[in-house]
């Protein structure tokens, strides 16, 4: 194993490029998936964007560590890399994966300002967020990785040893879903959507739904500033995010 600080990638002597270990990567990106679903579910309902905050930084330092100084020692690496120690190493291209990092590190450079620094709640939060858990999703549920496929879109020289050898694969012998496959997929979805259906029409009616002479509040004054303050913007009621934007800067 390479003992220099400075590195991106083991160079071992049967690669042609420097290589990473793709199960600690993966198992790395999960563990990232996992903490980033709990601190956006906070926000997104609970209205709690002090764990999102702190996700932010640490994912930003992780990242950091990993593209200019040395993936071995980005700490949430290191704990994935121990979590897959006795798997046997799976190598990956090492330059792909440092373009794909820096997709990551731009989206949470762009958190940090927004979030950490100044605190703006908007919908650029939602969309940001929301790229981040599809790259991280897609990195630990498949194995695929959308930066280095973005990579190659930029680069003359094509990624090399892709996880799951996509690149080095034929078209012609890249498995296709059969006709049955597709009816019975259809055939599900049919019946998950009728499920829902049936079980939201028969959800109990919740207190804002009941009529107004089975509801009865206190009466209460009524601060002018508070008011102000609680008007939902525009584009909040044009996401239909009225609700939840209320929730999210505590206003009844």
């Amino acid at each position: 194993m390479s003992s220099k600080i400075f590195e991106f990638g083991q160079v071992r002597p049967e690669y042609a490029v420097p290589v990473l270990n793709e199960r600690a990567v993966r198992a790395a990106a999960g563990i990232l998936f996992f903490l980033a679903v709990i601190s956006f579910m906070n926000a997104w309902l609970m209205g709690n964007f002090q764990p999102t905050r702190v996700f932010v930084v640490c994912f930003l330092i992780e990242f950091m560590i990993r593209i200019f100084i040395n993936p071995r020692f980005a700490p949430v690496m290191i704990l994935g890399e121990w979590m897959v120690r006795k798997q046997l190493p799976e190598w990956t291209g090492a330059p792909q994966k440092r373009f794909a990092w820096s997709i990551g590190f731009v989206l949470a450079a762009t958190m940090l300002y927004l979030v950490v620094l100044n605190n703006v709640i908007g919908p650029i939060n939602l969309i940001v967020c929301s790229v981040c858990l599809l790259l991280l999703f897609f990195e630990t549920a498949f194995g695929i990785c959308i930066g280095c496929k973005i990579y190659n879109l930029f680069n003359k020289e094509k990624a090399q040893l892709c996880p799951g050898g996509v690149c080095d694969i034929p078209p012609d012998q890249i498995p296709k879903m059969s006709l049955i496959q597709a009816v019975i997929f259809l055939a599900f979805a049919m019946a998950v959507l009728a499920v829902a259906q049936w079980v939201y029409s028969t959800a109990p009616k919740r207190v804002s739904e009941l009529p107004a002479a089975a509801v009865t509040q206190p009466a209460e004054s009524v601060d002018p500033a508070e008011v102000e303050r609680c008007k939902v913007p525009d584009f909040a009621k044009a996401m239909g995010h009225e609700e939840k934007w209320k929730l999210h800067n505590n206003c009844k």
